[in-house]
C-alpha cells in the first residue's frame, strides 16, 4: 500500500517535465515499513540535484502539510530533510540515471517511471561486504578513546569520560551490525532486526555509566571486554590487518596509569581486573 501522503507528493509531480522517475526507498520501498516508517523517495532527473528540481520538491511535499522543517543539500549533496506539520518526515535524494544504477529493484517502489529506468536495475543489490579501510579506523577509533581513559581520570573530567563511553557503544554496534550484515539496513533506529538475540543481550547486559571514578573503570572495562576480542575475530576472519602495537602499547599505558591489570588472550582483550 502506498502511504497518503506519497500519493499526494506523486500526483503533484506527475506532469512535471523534468522528472524522469520517482520511486520510494528505504522500508516503504522495500516492504518492511511498519507505523512509524518515515517517508524516504528517490526522484530523478537528467540535471540532478538542481535548485529548480529542489523547489520542484518543495512545492510538491507542501501538498502533504505545513512544512516545518526543511533542510536543503546540508547533509549531502543529493539530499532534502523535510518535516511536515503534525509529524510527517520525508527525505529526497535527487539522483541523474547514471547515480539511480547503484539501487536494485528490491529496495524500490516505483511511483512515476516515465523512461523505464526501474527495469534497467538489477532485481537485487550485491551482498554486503565489509570495507577493509573503514572496519581498520573503527578499531583504532576504539583503542584511541580507550586510551583516554586515563586523561578523564587524571584530570577528574569524569563527565567527559561518560561521552567517551557512548563513542566507544556506537562503534560496538557498529561492529555487531557489521558481524550480521543484514541487508536492508535502515536508519537508525531499525536497529532490533540488525542484530541477533546474543548481540542485544550482550548490549543490554552493560553497565550504564555515572560520572565518577569506579563507575567509568567499571564501564569502561566491561566495553573493552565485549569489544576487542569480537573486533579482532571479525578482523581475523575478513583479512583486516589488527593494530597490535596500537593495541599493546595502548593497554599498557592503561594498566600503568590506572594501576589495573588487562588480561589479554589471542583474540584480544578479556575481563581486567585490579592488581
Amino acid at each position: 500500500m502506498i502511504p497518503p501522503a506519497a500519493e499526494q507528493i506523486t500526483d503533484a509531480l506527475r506532469s512535471a517535465p523534468s522528472l524522469r522517475g520517482l520511486y520510494l526507498s528505504g522500508s516503504y520501498g522495500n516492504g518492511l515499513a511498519d507505523a512509524y516508517s518515515d517517508l524516504d523517495f528517490i526522484m530523478v532527473s537528467d540535471e540532478g540535484a538542481t535548485d529548480a528540481l529542489a523547489a520542484l520538491w518543495r512545492q510538491a511535499v507542501a501538498c502533504v502539510g505545513e512544512v516545518i522543517l526543511w533542510r536543503d543539500r546540508t547533509v549531502a549533496p543529493v539530499l532534502i530533510n523535510a518535516i511536515t506539520a503534525p509529524d510527517t518526515r520525508i527525505d529526497v535524494l535527487m539522483l541523474t540515471p547514471a547515480q539511480l544504477q547503484g539501487h536494485a529493484q528490491d529496495s524500490l517502489r516505483p511511483l512515476l517511471d516515465h523512461d523505464g529506468l526501474y527495469f534497467s536495475l538489477p532485481a537485487q543489490k550485491a551482498h554486503n561486504r565489509p570495507d577493509p579501510r573503514r572496519m581498520a579506523y573503527q578499531f583504532e577509533e576504539f583503542i584511541r578513546i580507550l586510551g583516554l581513559l586515563p586523561v578523564a581520570m587524571g584530570r577528574g573530567e569524569y563527565i567527559n569520560g561518560v561521552t567517551g563511553i557512548f563513542h566507544l557503544r556506537n562503534l560496538l554496534i557498529d561492529l555487531l551490525i557489521a558481524e550480521t550484515n543484514a541487508p536492508h539496513r535502515g536508519g537508525a533506529l531499525h536497529m532490533n532486526r540488525l542484530l541477533s538475540v546474543e548481540q542485544q543481550d550482550l548490549l543490554n547486559s552493560l553497565p550504564q555509566p555515572l560520572a565518577s571514578p569506579e563507575s567509568l573503570l567499571d564501564t569502561y572495562r566491561a566495553y573493552a571486554a565485549a569489544y576487542l576480542h569480537r573486533a579482532r575475530a571479525y578482523a581475523n576472519l575478513h583479512d583486516i590487518p589488527w593494530p597490535d602495537r596500537f593495541e599493546d602499547v595502548t593497554l599498557t599505558q592503561i594498566g600503568q596509569s590506572l594501576d589495573i591489570e588487562i588480561l589479554r588472550t589471542p583474540l584480544g582483550v578479556r575481563p581486567l581486573t585490579d592488581t
